[in-house]
């Protein structure tokens, strides 16, 4: 399996937002001792076995608008089809601190969501979506992305990776339908009902 979080390269857009992938990517790969240190189909990768199965972790180093392209190449380089491909990215339409696991969906205005559908020609991906949407109205939705997290926030990060990890490891073993059962179902402390 190709698990792919999606984000920004470069040291100015750690901790931000819309680089909840590469953290997340960051927590499955120390939890489960793989390394992601490797250069290849434009991102830095990391080889190793989660749950008993072979996985592929990645963070396209290609900007976000481009992540598509890294990812198509991923997938030919391990030659895997795309319905052995997850994705783990932000999301505006939820409360910070939430998750949820879908088995395919529109991009949704995402822009790296967007690339990787036209570059593997399908919607039919599944991904892990975590949630960012702001506590009050933002005017400028580019700039919010791209700040870096509230440190009142940060107490929530913890917990949201933890059941990323988590997550990743049920959708392996029991599939992304059992895995939606089991975690689409808790919402973050304070969170209104999610789309």
């Amino acid at each position: 399996m190709l698990i792919v979080g999606l984000g920004n390269p470069g040291a100015e857009y750690d901790n931000t937002y819309h680089n909840l992938g590469f953290l997340a990517i960051d927590r499955i790969a120390a939890s489960h001792g793989i390394r992601v240190t490797r250069a290849e189909g434009k991102a830095i990768t990391g080889v190793g076995r989660i749950a008993g199965a072979d996985v592929v972790l990645a963070k396209p180093q290609t900007y976000m608008n481009l992540s598509g392209g890294s990812v198509k190449e991923l997938l030919a380089k391990y030659t895997l089809p795309v319905d052995r491909l997850l994705l783990i990215y932000d999301e505006l339409a939820l409360d910070w601190g939430s998750m949820r696991i879908r088995p395919k969906g529109s991009a949704g205005g995402h822009n790296g969501v967007s690339s990787v559908i036209r570059s593997v020609g399908t919607e039919e991906i599944a991904r892990i979506r975590l949630g960012i949407r702001p506590e009050q109205p933002v005017k400028d939705m580019k700039s919010y992305v791209l700040a870096k997290i509230r440190r009142a926030q940060l107490t929530m990060l913890d917990p949201l990776l933890d059941d990323v990890v988590a997550a990743v490891e049920s959708i392996i073993t029991e599939g992304v339908e059992k895995a939606m059962a089991r975690f689409n179902a808790r919402r973050a402390p304070g969170a209104k009902e999610e789309p």
